[in-house]
């Protein structure tokens, strides 16, 4: 790598041609930017004191092994925002000086000559000196000839209307404008090809201008490497449409970090997705060769367009989508990587539509009944970032079930007790998900659905302190405290299209008045048609009645006491019971044979972790390097080896990269015969090989 200190105007005149890699993200300097840059280079080219202004550095590498008869390209690293802002600065004042020359050394034709057009180039996007990346290109090139620009509200376009008229505003004195562009700096560097590692460099810059998103930093790891024709390829029709399927690069970013969360059962904070997708990639083996890389794009994409039918109302199913809406309206995401795994079992048809409802349903009310019961939620994250392990695919529906009714603690599910008692006299109203409540309440069962936009809550008693004499004698003598205890409540609130003609007024007038209770279609205001006076009696009375009603929409699941009992973690000959294991079953003498060799013939390191439904091994590291999932019919096991380093000539392992086992359990073998135990200890040998290395 060399460096150097260069005129930005000499380093566009020296070069023949600068391309931004098809991986780089968009221009995207906005008018704030591009003040900036206006402004600093008017106040150097003003004051001769001034002998420079440097904007930063400008890192590229020969695109093409250079040669005299076919100069190559420059594939720009780092520094596009600047260099596309200069020239298009130089384009907006060449447009502007015409056929004059001013100040001797510049007119319009020499800075078109020198800076912005490439002679050597042939056809439109090839005569310009910049070629920007896909998006940008044809716009970018079209204002560097003087063509029109289709119709386009882009960062270039917009930016260079800015230009034109702050050059526009300087009237005939350009003399501060050329002079300021003269004496802007940079560090000119230039990467050795095949020496210098262009990412390593890209992450350590401390460059100016806006900062990159941290799914640029990962569109950059991903793509950088590969060979450019292959990398075009990829970006274009792989990950370019994924990229634009989200409105915004934080929505990115957001789907990123989900993805990651369930690809590793590890949490991913926002700041550091990008060092964390390294560090995932680096555990997959992934991104050393193009088979690969084009493998983990692929499935990101498939994921991506999961995400977007649970996150975005895209879903195409109507039954699924609603579902999917129930939960946004909760505004929570913690559970997104539990449902992406959800969403690829469906997609594979290993869950089907029915159990993928009422598992969505079984979400909404575990997340629900805990927020009405205030039960802290920080524990959420864990749970659904771990839900994967207590799955059992061949039992898919009951072992959510099962899960969800065995979690104690600051994790349970409440029961209808406690849930009941708590939604009859808990501030309601000022609780965050009244609204949500009361729709959802109202909505359940219903083919026409209320909307949110067309009701407000509703306080029956209502809310002011100065309560008119009806009011009083209505509550009685200790009106006052009964409007205290009761006006946040659950018996008390309902939904309302005329809540301003309500006002104050008196339980009868609200009641008999048109559009009042007794004409009220809501399923929520039936019974309030035929009440005479509201006082603290029916207000309990309502209160019973609609928590009774809402056990049915936040229903608990069933099971049966012996199914439970497959669930609870309970004390037994291995530290736990495993049903499908018991003692005398052709499996469990499978089993004893297996474990017996992995704890005692493999390596003395090994230890064992027995959890509901699940055994795991580890030696010596915080990662498991199998795992061993007892079902009705087969001892399941997960082998943490990438599937195309197992050797495996009879074929008996599965690749299971997506489909929710833990990270880094990559090969799945089911064993259910005493007779292939030698080959699967041999597997599982491979396994601990690699895993040690």
């Amino acid at each position: 790598m060399t460096a150097t200190e260069a005129h930005i105007l000499d380093f566009l005149e020296n070069a023949r041609q600068f391309v931004i890699p098809i991986y780089q993200r968009a221009y995207s300097w906005t008018k704030r930017e591009c003040q900036q840059l206006w402004d600093d280079i008017l106040r150097t080219g003003s004051n001769d004191k001034i002998h420079g202004h440097f904007i930063g550095s400008i890192v590229y590498i020969e695109k093409d092994v250079y040669s005299v008869s076919n100069p190559s390209s420059l594939l720009v690293i780092d520094g596009q925002q600047r260099l596309t802002t200069v020239m298009l600065i130089l384009e907006a004042l060449a447009r502007r000086l015409g056929d004059t020359e001013p100040i001797a050394g510049f007119s319009a034709e020499k800075i078109r000559r020198s800076y912005l057009t490439n002679h050597l180039g042939k056809g439109e996007q090839l005569s310009s000196k910049l070629l920007l990346s896909k998006s940008d290109r044809q716009s970018f090139c079209a204002l560097m000839i003087q063509q029109p620009v289709r119709e386009d509200v882009g960062a270039v376009t917009q930016n260079f209307q800015f230009f034109e008229k702050k050059v526009k505003e300087l009237g005939d004195d350009f003399a501060p404008l050329w002079h300021g562009l003269q004496k802007l700096l940079i560090i000119d560097i230039a990467l050795r090809r095949n020496r210098d590692d262009p990412q390593l460099i890209f992450e350590s810059m401390n460059s100016t201008g806006r900062g990159l998103s941290q799914t640029d930093l990962i569109r950059n790891f991903i793509l950088m490497g590969l060979p450019l024709e292959y990398q075009t390829r990829l970006y274009e029709h792989q990950w370019y449409p994924m990229e634009k399927s989200f409105e915004d690069a934080e929505d990115f970013d957001e789907f990123v970090r989900h993805y990651l969360s369930y690809k590793t059962q590890k949490h991913s904070k926002k700041h550091s997705l990008y060092e964390d997708f390294k560090e995932y990639a680096k555990s997959k083996s992934l991104n050393s060769t193009e088979e690969e890389v084009e493998y983990l794009v692929t499935k990101m994409q498939t994921f991506a367009r999961y995400y977007s039918a649970i996150a975005f109302d895209q879903e195409s199913d109507r039954e699924l989508r609603i579902a999917f809406r129930h939960l946004h309206d909760l505004g929570v995401k913690v559970y997104y990587p539990f449902l992406l795994e959800l969403y690829d079992d469906y997609s594979h048809e290993r869950l089907n539509k029915g159990d993928f409802m009422e598992i969505l349903r079984l979400i909404e009310v575990y997340i629900f009944r805990r927020g009405v019961c205030s039960i802290p939620s920080y524990v959420h994250r864990d749970t659904f970032l771990k839900f994967t392990n207590k799955l059992r695919k061949d039992r898919y529906l009951e072992s959510v079930q099962g899960h969800f009714l065995t979690m104690r603690g600051s994790k349970r599910l409440p029961n209808d007790e406690e849930f009941m008692e708590v939604l009859k006299t808990r501030n309601l109203y000022n609780f965050g998900w009244s609204k949500y409540f009361l729709l959802r309440f109202e909505n359940y069962g219903r083919k026409e659905i209320v909307r949110d936009k067309q009701y407000t809550i509703e306080h029956i008693l209502p809310q002011n302190e100065n309560l008119s004499d009806e009011w009083r004698q209505a509550l009685g003598s200790d009106w006052s405290k009964v409007q205290e205890k009761y006006l946040h409540t659950l018996g008390n609130l309902s939904l309302t299209g005329y809540n301003s003609e309500y006002g104050d007024r008196p339980f009868r007038e609200k009641r008999d008045m048109k559009g009042g209770f007794r004409d009220s279609p809501l399923r929520l205001n039936q019974g309030l048609g035929s009440i005479d006076i509201w006082n603290a009696e029916e207000i309990e009375k309502r209160a019973q009645r609609l928590a009774e009603e809402s056990l049915q929409i936040w229903a608990r699941p069933v099971l049966s006491e012996d199914i439970l009992d497959m669930y609870r973690p309970q004390i037994g000959s291995l530290g736990y019971n495993f049903p499908d294991l018991e003692e005398g079953s052709p499996l469990r003498g499978i089993f004893n044979v297996l474990r017996n060799e992995i704890l005692h013939n493999l390596d003395p390191r090994v230890k064992e972790g027995v959890y509901t439904s699940y055994i795991n091994y580890k030696a010596g590291r915080t990662t498991i390097f199998m795992g061993i999932q007892p079902l009705a019919d087969c001892l399941r096991i997960d082998l943490r080896i990438p599937f195309h380093k197992l050797e495996d000539p009879r074929g008996m392992a599965t690749d299971t990269t997506d489909m929710g086992t833990l990270q880094g359990l990559d090969a799945q073998v089911d064993l259910d015969n005493a007779d292939d135990l030698p080959y699967v200890i041999g597997l599982i040998r491979q396994t601990f090989k690699n895993y040690m290395l």
